[in-house]
């Protein structure tokens, strides 16, 4: 479970140590480079730099969040109880066309705020207006992302702001992949997006997917989301979503189906047969969208993460909350306690996540060779203290209280429950006053 070394930054122990990919035991965690070099029963004989007390704690991979619009943390309640088609153009739309730069940077570093108290150091993000911005607010907070740019060139009702070409819309995304890919030591990466088949035409879809190919990144796209956008698809280009992407040749590895609510058996199969990944969002899928069959897709071998959406179609960006409440609903979707298990649904927001987003090379377990996103769990809380399996509380009992620590390629974003990087009331301060004024502009007053 090691390699040969002489000494390590950070020695992390004794923990129950829960790699995901491997056994829980009781032991030790060692991380120099910002790597993991060793994982085992006992410390490694040489000196550590520093040894971080984890007795009775839990040492688990940070999670990872597979769809998370980090511009729209300043809209958390701005569509609350509407269906879809209002949320998007009566709420979303004129939200976003509100926002400046400084506002998305704000908005982003907010999220990432959320995302490293809930132990997640990896989101994947499906575009806004200003990716500068939405870049620069992760930099700052240290996370990992997929930076996408929410990308229409079609179809009725965009606001006049975001109407390009195919062209235009490439070209685009062209500019900020040289940007972005690979900024930030490595821990930003350009994702090219679609926003969904209502607004994106047969080229855009098929030159987003081949950059992203050649770029070796995935492509994101919401697919299936509503019975209306099947019904579009038929009408427009004479098969369901799903179908037709698979005509296109777009369905595979590197496309994130996102959603994918409304889908069949043979949908659920060709998503399975061509590898293509689903991010699901049990919470905005429940509140807007339907209930999706994801112990299905798990069951045909389709990879799955968990993601928590945006502020304003969740409310709670956690995919801690998101882990306990996709085992429930599938539970009872299918009459079946036994559906979805925990160890799967732990899966699905460490590892499997990693895998939908292309890295799961890179994070989504603890392994030797692998980076160190990790959190140190806290277990001596009301809700955690009495579990009888202190794996399967991972998913049935976790909070955002029992996250204590996290790290992210090796350095503490998070350190005894205070963040390192930001002064948190001074982030939560400026972005509740740029909430408001970008409400404001954009006539969405309550």
């Amino acid at each position: 479970m090691t390699r040969s070394i002489t000494g390590v930054d950070l020695r992390i122990g004794p923990a129950l140590v829960v790699p995901v990919t491997s056994a829980p035991f009781l032991g030790w965690v060692e991380v120099t480079g910002g790597e993991i070099v060793h994982l085992g029963p006992e410390p490694t004989a040489g000196p550590a730099a520093e040894t971080y007390d984890a007795a009775g704690r839990i040492v688990i991979p940070a999670f990872v969040n597979t769809h998370c619009h980090t511009s729209q943390q300043l809209g958390r309640g701005l569509a609350d109880d509407v269906d879809l088609l209002t949320w998007l153009h009566k709420r979303i739309w004129p939200y976003e066309v509100a926002l400046d730069e400084r506002d998305s940077e704000v908005s982003a570093l907010a999220c990432a705020v959320e995302q490293i108290r809930n132990g997640c150091t990896l989101v994947a993000d499906p575009g806004g207006r200003h990716v500068d911005g939405m870049a620069r607010g992760l930099a700052t907070a240290g996370i990992r992302a997929l930076l996408g740019r929410s990308t229409m060139d079609d179809g009725d009702g965009r606001p006049p702001a975001d109407r390009e070409t195919t062209a235009e819309a490439l070209a685009r995304q062209d500019e900020l992949a040289s940007r972005w890919h690979g900024a930030a030591d490595g821990r930003l990466r350009f994702s090219y997006t679609l926003r969904t088949l209502f607004n994106v035409s047969d080229e855009l879809i098929t030159a987003t997917v081949e950059r992203a190919r050649a770029l070796g990144t995935v492509a994101q796209m919401h697919v299936a989301e509503i019975p209306e956008e099947n019904a579009y698809a038929r009408a427009t280009r004479g098969t369901s979503t799903v179908r037709h992407l698979d005509r296109l040749g777009a369905l595979g590895p590197d496309l994130l189906a996102v959603h994918a609510v409304w889908v069949d058996d043979e949908e659920i199969g060709l998503l399975a047969e061509r590898g293509c990944p689903v991010s699901h969002n049990a919470a905005s899928n429940l509140k807007i969208l339907g209930t999706p069959r994801i112990a299905d897709m798990v069951d045909a071998g389709v990879v799955v993460g968990l993601g928590t959406d945006g502020a304003p179609s969740n409310n709670r960006m956690s995919v801690i909350d998101e882990m306990w409440l996709a085992s429930i609903v599938q539970k009872g979707l299918r009459r079946d306690p036994t559906a979805l298990p925990a160890a799967a649904v732990l899966r699905m927001a460490t590892i499997d996540g990693a895998r939908a987003l292309g890295l799961g090379h890179l994070v989504g377990s603890l392994e030797p060779g692998k980076r160190a996103d990790l959190v140190v769990v806290d277990p001596r809380t009301p809700n955690f203290a009495t579990a009888a399996d202190p794996v399967s509380a991972l998913v049935t009992a976790l909070k955002s209280e029992n996250v204590e620590s996290v790290l992210c390629d090796g350095e503490f974003l998070l350190r005894h429950r205070v963040l390192t990087r930001v002064d948190e009331a001074e982030v939560l301060a400026e972005a509740a006053a740029r909430a408001a004024a970008v409400r404001e502009r954009a006539g969405l007053v309550f």
